[in-house]
């Protein structure tokens, strides 16, 4: 009987180096730009899900319009602000992706592999 784990071990796949995706200029920074932006989208969302869980109605004045529009704007600009402060956050991962996936589907043919 052959013993799968064995032979599989016995096995070894070599794949051919991959090259830098290459990219232009206008596509790269459009790609960090909409990164940049859906952080910032990501950043509004916890936000504003952090703000529902503060409850209303508490306090000598109730919460008028205008005090919900400000809130809004104010977690829009921190929202923009925010991201800024992180290191490699979520804008990095997400551009390291789409540029991976826009490589992959621009490329002639898959990568070669050899399995020995």
């Amino acid at each position: 009987m052959i013993d799968p784990i064995a032979a599989r071990a016995r096995m070894s796949v070599t794949a051919a180096p991959v090259a830098a995706p290459v990219i232009d200029a206008a596509t790269d920074q459009k790609l960090r730009d909409t990164a940049k932006q859906l952080e910032g989208l990501f950043v509004q969302q916890l936000f504003k899900a952090m703000r529902e869980t503060v409850p209303q109605q508490e306090g000598i004045v109730s919460a008028s319009a205008g005090e919900d529009m400000f809130t809004g704007l104010l977690d829009q600009h921190l929202a923009a602000e925010t991201p800024s402060q992180w290191e490699g956050g979520l804008a990095e991962s997400v551009y390291r992706q789409m540029r991976g996936r826009i490589a992959a589907a621009s490329s002639p043919s898959p990568s070669s592999t050899t399995i020995r």
